[in-house]
């Protein structure tokens, strides 16, 4: 058996045993993989550097206002935002 064969195996496996509510992100998951792969814009993405150049106290101010906000819960669902855009 190939090394290929037995980490596709275990792979299998692995999708066979995450609860039902595991499977929607899992499958995200290996599409992205899948993608990645395949696109040249998307490994293109994946492999640029990130962005060092350092943040602004306004950049600074408006990422702790937005942590704050998730932490009180003052945030909406991807799925709400989601039904809104594909009704515009």
């Amino acid at each position: 058996m190939t090394t290929s064969t037995t980490a596709r195996e275990h792979l299998h496996r692995l999708v066979d045993e995450l609860p039902d509510g595991e499977l929607h992100a899992a499958a995200r998951f290996l599409e992205y993989l899948h993608d990645l792969g395949s696109d040249p814009l998307m490994r293109l993405l994946d492999e640029a550097p990130e962005d060092d150049e350092p943040l602004t106290p306004e950049e600074e101010a408006a990422l702790a206002e937005g942590e704050e906000a998730y932490r009180r819960g003052d945030y909406r669902p991807w799925e709400a935002v989601r039904e809104e855009l594909a009704r515009e």
